[in-house]
């Protein structure tokens, strides 16, 4: 109860940098100790999807120059405030290392929460490692809600103003891949798999999986079919992509079609996944029925086979930066645009 009348008494003494206190009004101070909160200016790791948000985040201490005011003033000690970094958006992220008891982290969120919402600010994150899952409460009855979780810590997000809440999503998408490769007697690499929808149904496919989180595309395909089949491949093009949504927790799912190039023959299955490999001639493979009746694997094989006979342009794979300066891959369509391209790119 003391605590918080402390936090209710300092909100409404900010805004008025004289106060005149009697011993009387003063409550009982809370023990002073330094917050072992703390946040690197010059990193703040977020989220598939949202790493970006925040590109260039500044130091920022929760403190005013009334509420030492007000402490010099009463002679006691304040309710320590959280240490928070600013974002480009009027927002503030807390990160929280250390352990810190919940109900005193009850006072200090509040009271920060009174000090943002008199500043101005409009979204408040607060990552919380999975060892301080014993705030996730608290953050919640102050109206926090979660934003996105990893194997090692929980965002959640609060929106201060009464007005639209612009703060950025989580991560909408999962990226797959699926492999075509194709070996000069015209079969094409195919496996059955042990699990998933295929299990059972007989139907020989291209190797798939997901592309892993700072996993290129060109890569995950090269990888995925190594893994698989044990076949070691190089990236030609990217053929074709298709989009569909509520595939996987409720997260839409971007399918994308490779072209590889094999560089050795032997199979060797991966034996917790594949129930069988092998190459199969590329009529074989659409003339399964399953092929024949779906209209997306049916165009997906018709691309393949015009690739492979010289009638189709994917997008080939140019090593290219950002304005920040990381290394990315841009994917374009090398035959239309080769005039595009000059010696020093």
């Amino acid at each position: 109860m003391q605590r918080f009348r402390a936090c209710s008494f300092y909100s409404r003494l900010l805004a008025n940098s004289k106060v005149s206190l009697t011993p009387s009004s003063a409550v009982t101070p809370l023990p002073k100790r330094a917050f072992p909160g703390h946040v690197s200016p010059s990193y703040v790791d977020f989220p598939i999807g949202a790493k970006n948000c925040f590109p260039y985040l500044r130091g920022y201490m929760s403190a005013s120059t009334n509420l030492s005011m007000v402490n010099d003033q009463m002679g006691a000690q304040p309710v320590d405030l959280l240490k928070a970094v600013e974002d480009i958006h009027g927002g503030v992220v807390v990160s929280l290392e250390e352990p810190v008891d919940s109900v005193v982290f009850a006072s200090e969120l509040g009271a920060s929460m009174s000090q943002w919402r008199q500043q101005g600010k409009k979204g408040v994150w607060i990552k919380l490692p999975i060892e301080h899952s014993n705030l996730v409460d608290v953050a919640v009855k102050q109206g926090f809600r979660y934003h996105h979780a990893e194997p090692d810590y929980l965002m959640l997000v609060h929106w201060i103003p009464h007005t639209a809440d612009t703060l950025p999503a989580n991560a909408s998408h999962r990226v797959g891949i699926g492999a075509f490769v194709l070996n000069n007697n015209r079969e094409v690499l195919v496996v059955q798999e042990i699990n998933g929808r295929f299990s059972g149904t007989g139907v020989w496919k291209l190797p798939t999986g997901a592309v892993n989180e700072g996993e290129d595309i060109y890569m995950a395909a090269v990888r995925e079919v190594k893994e698989e089949t044990g076949v070691d491949t190089e990236f030609v093009e990217v053929l074709a992509f298709r989009q569909s949504h509520n595939a996987f927790f409720r997260k839409s799912d971007l399918f994308i079609v490779c072209m590889l190039q094999p560089h050795s023959f032997d199979i060797q299955r991966q034996t917790s996944e594949i129930e069988a490999a092998q190459w199969m001639p590329v009529e074989d493979y659409a003339a399964q029925p399953f092929v024949r009746e779906n209209q997306l694997f049916d165009f997906v094989h018709k691309i393949c086979l015009s690739k492979s006979e010289g009638n189709y342009s994917g997008f080939s794979l140019l090593p290219t930066t950002t304005s920040a300066g990381k290394k990315t891959y841009l994917y374009y369509n090398n035959r239309d645009a080769k005039h595009l391209l000059t010696s020093d790119v």
